[in-house]
């Protein structure tokens, strides 16, 4: 498989630049973890849609950086059903990495969630959300900079927008970050699913999805936005 961290073009290169600074470092690691990479990758390509989904099932799409990382923090909430990463948002048909990392199509990376309501509220997803976001960073999340990782909640229905307006007023209010939620809450348009090599990430390349997300420094900041501050 092509590893998109060491081809993806200008747009891409802050995370291809984070991977391959300390590359080297993890070979003799790579090689102790094959059975262990090799059992994660079989993992992920089990299809999203081994198991039925429940009739009441809804759809909610976030945006917040990276994709394979906002899919694997929502991939832990239980009640989530399957995550798919693409790209959402933009003036051009048919989007695909390369023309998204360019920041010329208007798209924005993004995560389609399939959930059941029955074990976790739409409410539920929004505090999962602002966790895993920076709020006050328009201009991109952590290390990725460009429209094309701006964050956003990209609304289905009248009453997720009720809620997402909620969830964002109330933590505002809170001043909790002395600044501005520039986080817009948006009607969802065409999702286009990224390219298979994006889906489960995190899974089917453990270790490079490490170092990136470590690199990249998104921990971090969400560890300087979440301590040491009052309750929202």
């Amino acid at each position: 498989m092509t590893d998109p961290t060491m081809t993806s073009p200008p747009g891409g290169r802050r995370r291809r630049m984070v991977v391959t600074a300390i590359a080297a470092t993890t070979i003799a690691l790579l090689v102790a973890l094959l059975p262990s990479l090799h059992s994660a990758s079989t993992a992920a390509e089990m299809p999203n849609d081994a198991k039925p989904l429940p009739a009441n099932a809804a759809i909610a799409t976030f945006a917040a950086g990276c994709f394979w990382c906002v899919e694997s923090d929502f991939d832990k909430v239980e009640g989530v059903i399957s995550t798919t990463s693409g790209y959402t948002g933009g003036r051009t048909p048919n989007p695909d990495y390369d023309s998204v990392s360019t920041g010329r199509t208007g798209h924005t990376e993004a995560l389609q969630v399939v959930y059941d309501p029955a074990k976790v509220s739409y409410e539920g997803l929004l505090a999962t959300f602002w966790r895993n976001v920076d709020p006050i960073d328009g201009g991109g999340q952590f290390c990725d900079r460009g429209n094309q990782y701006r964050p956003a909640v990209f609304v289905h229905t009248a009453e997720q927008r009720k809620l997402a307006e909620a969830s964002r007023t109330a933590l505002e209010k809170s001043g909790r970050f002395g600044r501005p939620i520039v986080v817009p809450i948006l009607d969802a348009s065409k999702f286009t699913p990224a390219e298979s090599e994006h889906q489960d990430f995190h899974l089917k390349h453990p270790i490079r999805y490490a170092i990136y997300r470590h690199g990249c420094g998104r921990d971090q900041r969400l560890r300087q936005l979440w301590t040491n501050r009052p309750s929202g």
